[in-house]
């Protein structure tokens, strides 16, 4: 059962040191090409926003999930979510704190929200990542329940934007190491273990994904433009799926967002992303 003791309990700092290198082998790991050489070119370089997920780096938090009793066999990634204050630069040095900030409880299952805070080594508040795990068969324990999930897209209505990308059937072999190494990823047998047939992509490989979609479709690429992105993760994603990101514009500077897969198949939703 859940320790509650845990919530808003502060850990770090954790310290978090990359190159310009780190920065074009994400991009790679998320499947730019030479069409995408602003980010993967260290002359002039650009780094993809959602860059952020990997800070800090999920080992670092594997502590704080096992203090507060939980079991990590049994714990699905529920939802992330990225606000950027400053633009991320190619190479630097990042100090994270985090706090456990909500712990539901929704009858059958717990979930759990990290907050965290980056600022580089100056100082300066760079940018917000929020970690949500699911926690199969630990809830009952008398907590609030969830809110309700928001960022439904209309009705009936047409996308303002569509944008697709290819996987392809090795992406999980290059996004790994990027610094996500679960097994699940890269070991067929660990894989059918957890029931699947064969390996899934990363969840955050899909977000990233998505994220390369809002940057192109909405902010002419340019990362300046791209303020936040908060996403479920609804399915997996297999490599070789085809990656494809909705959205519905709410004003100028909100769109609901949704992705699916090459069948149809919601992978990313109650989604919705901010922009400049």
């Amino acid at each position: 059962m859940v320790d509650l003791n845990v919530l808003g309990k502060e850990f770090g700092p954790f310290e978090f040191k990359y190159t310009w290198k780190d920065v074009v082998l994400y991009a790679l790991g998320l499947g730019a090409t030479n069409d995408d050489l602003n980010f993967v070119y260290e002359n002039d370089l650009k780094v993809y926003p959602t860059f952020a997920v990997l800070v800090p780096p999920f080992s670092e938090l594997v502590p704080i999930l096992e203090e507060a009793d939980l079991n990590l066999m049994m714990l699905l990634h529920a939802g992330e979510k990225i606000v950027l204050h400053k633009d991320i630069s190619t190479e630097g040095t990042f100090v994270s704190t985090a706090k456990v900030s909500n712990i539901y409880d929704t009858g059958k299952h717990s979930v759990m929200y990290l907050e965290m805070e980056t600022k580089d080594e100056n100082g300066n508040l760079i940018f917000n990542t929020t970690f949500s795990a699911l926690v199969r068969g630990d809830g009952g324990f008398g907590g609030e329940k969830p809110p309700e999930a928001g960022n439904v897209p209309p009705e009936g209505k047409e996308p303002d934007f569509r944008d697709e990308i290819a996987t392809y059937k090795d992406q999980n072999l290059l996004y790994r190491l990027s610094g996500d190494l679960n097994p699940l990823h890269v070991d067929p047998e660990f894989a059918k273990m957890a029931g699947y047939d064969r390996c899934i992509l990363h969840g955050l490989c899909t977000y990233g994904i998505a994220g390369r979609s809002i940057l192109r479709s909405l902010c002419d690429n340019d990362p300046k433009r791209f303020k936040s992105f908060e996403v479920r993760f609804s399915n997996v994603v297999f490599p070789g799926d085809t990656i494809i990101t909705e959205g519905w514009k709410v004003s100028d500077e909100k769109y609901i967002i949704q992705t699916k897969n090459q069948d149809g198949k919601v992978v990313l939703s109650n989604a919705a992303a901010e922009i400049r």
